[in-house]
């Protein structure tokens, strides 16, 4: 009788979640069914998400295409330089999606901040007033904040990004509330901890712990039944939506029979923009600051949020991949091992639902190595080691203060480096225009954080080095073999190398020429295409047949990016 009244409720709220869905986080009617089943373009091509292109930008410097959204939550204090929102927002993300300026530049997958809910005050720590225009200090995980647009503008861009070719990856926070100020108080205490800040001395001082003063950590090693926050539940009402929400997290605790603890409230609410949405990714914010065990949560859930969403939407799926994680596990690098050591304890996090972690020693490898150390040593690591994982590659970010060229001076070995080596590559909004990462009057890392520099692409300078950008981003793209691949020297003078992918269905080979003399040089192509084989030269546009195991290239470049003529 029990297990019938059980089954009962659970059917009668599934029923009031489907009636009522279309007045949630701003939930308004599908856009023309029948416009968008025209539009809908079926692009089921060879992706690879160990070989995909990456793009991260911060929404609110990105473009803004929506004025209306510029000034809201009362966010009007005088700030420091760069530490308040600037106008950037989801509409200005769709509008470059729909210009083609991703597409330009070979991106087949979109990173870009939290745009959750954030605190509506602002917070002076030494720096200015700073608000939270970087995403990274949730008040609400079930809301979009109003600064960077809302739920209908985000089920657009992920529609129009589908529709381009181009995955999304959302960044999701797990490890903490934004800070405390008066219009954003604390979280019960049951919920999140203020003290004691890290210290980073063993496994408990780096996870149990508060990352820095005033940034509540939340108990995601909590396994203890908690009510929601009655400044939450007052939220929700005063917006209209308290029964829904509430019957929503009735149903995903009784389906997933999950406790209702810390964690497992945020994991409903970030899933859930997978479930309706269909995002593709996560990538995961301050990994080794949580519990491994949570992360296995959140990835069985994600990864089952996403069939579900695949189920109900057929026509819109890209591919048969599942449900991806990237991590942020600051600190570690690629040396072949899978694991961090806190000194204590050592953890696989690979073994706990990432399929990929940033790699914070890519800068120093760029660094130190020529091409062929570089790639080499990628390449081993992740056909060993690594196998079945990767790792994601970048020349800047948002929070290092130290990457690989931070006067923009090497932009042209920035773009061959990270383009071409083995692993996931990471484009930094701005990497492609050299926008600078030196303001002046800025304090910390609001210098890494600059509005992107549009106007810029009208300099011939700057415009070629666009175009470099974009020649080697294409040629990543359209080859997952250059990421996901294993390379091989064929030459070291000229510098020649191939790479070949032969996995689940998909065949790719390319063979890359650098440093090369301008006009006329012939590579060997060491058996990888057969005689007579025509191969197209990506950089330049030329062709050339392969004629006694060799092609010869008339260019102006040094480069040549070989792959067969379709």
């Amino acid at each position: 009788m029990k297990k019938l009244l059980k089954t009962t409720v659970f059917l009668l709220l599934y029923i009031t979640i489907s009636c009522k869905s279309e007045i949630k986080k701003d939930k308004t009617p599908a856009i023309d069914t029948e416009k968008e089943e025209s539009e809908t373009v079926a692009i089921k091509n060879s992706f690879v998400w160990e070989g995909a292109n990456v793009y991260f930008l911060l929404t609110d410097r990105f473009y803004n295409g929506d004025l209306t959204n510029d000034s809201v939550l009362d966010r009007t204090k005088e700030t420091g330089k760069l530490r308040g929102f600037e106008g950037g927002d989801i509409k200005g993300i769709i509008q470059k999606i729909e210009d083609g300026y991703f597409n330009d530049l070979g991106i087949n997958a979109l990173w870009f901040n939290p745009v959750v809910e954030q605190i509506h005050e602002s917070v002076d720590e030494g720096t200015g007033n700073t608000y939270a225009f970087h995403g990274y200090w949730a008040k609400d995980w079930t809301k979009l904040d109003p600064n960077y647009g809302t739920y209908k503008d985000l089920k657009k861009l992920i529609e129009v990004a589908h529709k381009n070719g181009i995955r999304v990856l959302m960044d999701v926070v797990l490890n903490h509330t934004g800070p405390v100020t008066e219009k954003d108080p604390v979280w019960p205490e049951k919920w999140v901890r203020t003290a004691p800040k890290c210290t980073y001395k063993d496994y408990t001082s780096a996870v149990t712990c508060t990352l820095v003063e005033n940034l509540p950590d939340v108990k995601t090693e909590s396994d203890e039944e908690v009510e929601l926050p009655e400044m939450l539940i007052n939220k929700w009402k005063s917006e209209g939506r308290l029964e829904i929400e509430l019957a929503e997290l009735d149903v995903f605790f009784v389906k997933t029979g999950l406790k209702r603890s810390p964690k497992n409230y945020i994991i409903k609410w970030l899933t859930d923009y997978i479930r309706e949405l269909g995002i593709d990714g996560y990538r995961v914010d301050t990994v080794k600051h949580v519990e491994e065990g949570a992360w296995s949560v959140l990835a069985d859930q994600a990864k089952s949020a996403f069939k579900e969403w695949k189920t109900k939407n057929p026509e819109k799926v890209l591919d048969d991949n599942e449900f991806y994680m990237i991590g942020e596990l600051y600190g570690y690098g690629i040396d072949g091992k899978r694991y961090y050591d806190f000194g204590d304890r050592k953890v696989d996090y690979f073994a706990h639902g990432f399929n990929n972690l940033i790699n914070f020693q890519f800068k120093y490898d760029a660094a130190q190595k020529d091409y062929e150390g570089l790639f080499k040593k990628y390449s081993d690591v992740l056909n060993t080691n690594l196998v079945g994982k990767s790792i994601m590659n970048y020349i800047s970010s948002h929070d290092d203060g130290s990457p690989f060229d931070k006067d923009r001076t090497k932009t042209y070995e920035s773009a061959t480096k990270l383009l071409l080596t083995p692993g996931i590559s990471q484009v930094y909004y701005g990497d492609e225009t050299a926008r600078s990462l030196v303001v002046e009057g800025t304090i910390g890392d609001a210098t890494l954080r600059s509005n992107m520099n549009w106007d810029s692409l009208t300099v011939a300078s700057t415009k070629k080095l666009y175009n470099h950008w974009s020649k080697l981003g294409i040629f990543r793209k359209l080859h997952p073999s250059i990421g996901a691949g294993k390379h091989k020297m064929i030459s070291k003078s000229p510098y020649t190398f191939s790479r070949s992918y032969n996995k689940n269905g998909i065949s790719d080979q390319v063979i890359i020429g650098l440093d090369l003399s301008k006009g006329q040089k012939t590579l060997s192509i060491n058996a990888v295409f057969p005689e007579g084989t025509v191969l197209v030269d990506h950089y330049s546009g030329e062709e050339a047949i392969v004629t006694k195991n060799s092609v010869t290239i008339n260019s102006d470049f040094t480069i040549v990016l070989l792959a067969a003529k379709k």
